[in-house]
């Protein structure tokens, strides 16, 4: 595993600090972000997982808890949209410069609008993907929405 990938970099870079929580990717997981949760021992709620979508056809990166799912009609308002769809990962990939699974809302190739979920401010800290499979990283909330310029909205299907 890398010591340092765009998104660790982004984050120095910007002098915001992080606590790097390596764990064993499992491509089979049924949920990855559940199993990223397990393997390094936190509640799913404060592990969130980056997305990435398009609302009204153009690109963004939602940012949510990984035990929820994304509410495609918060998300299109959120961004003052009619309609969000998921992307095709093959299109996350190119525009991010990460793999699906190592997908980070920090040090993306293209810096799209993101959005973060408000229950991020429920925690101390979050841990959110590192810019590679099997990396995630420990930061404040307030942190995270500073260095990716995150707006907080609720996202979350009921």
């Amino acid at each position: 595993m890398s010591k340092t990938t765009a998104a660790t970099a982004a984050l120095t870079k910007a002098g915001i600090g992080f606590t790097p929580l390596p764990y064993d990717y499992d491509p089979d997981a049924n949920k990855i972000g559940l199993h990223a949760a397990a393997a390094i021992g936190r509640d799913p709620a404060q592990v969130f997982k980056t997305l990435m979508a398009e609302v009204d056809g153009k690109p963004v990166c939602v940012v949510v808890p990984s035990d929820g799912e994304v509410s495609m009609k918060k998300l299109a308002a959120t961004f003052a949209g009619k309609s969000a769809t998921m992307m095709k990962p093959a299109n996350a990939e190119r525009l991010t410069g990460f793999k699906v699974g190592g997908i980070s809302p920090f040090g993306q190739r293209k810096q799209v609008p993101t959005a973060i979920d408000e229950t991020c401010e429920l925690f101390d800290d979050i841990a959110i993907n590192g810019g590679q499979r099997g990396l995630l990283l420990a930061l404040a909330p307030a942190d995270a929405i500073a260095a990716a310029q995150m707006r907080i909205a609720d996202l979350m299907a009921a």
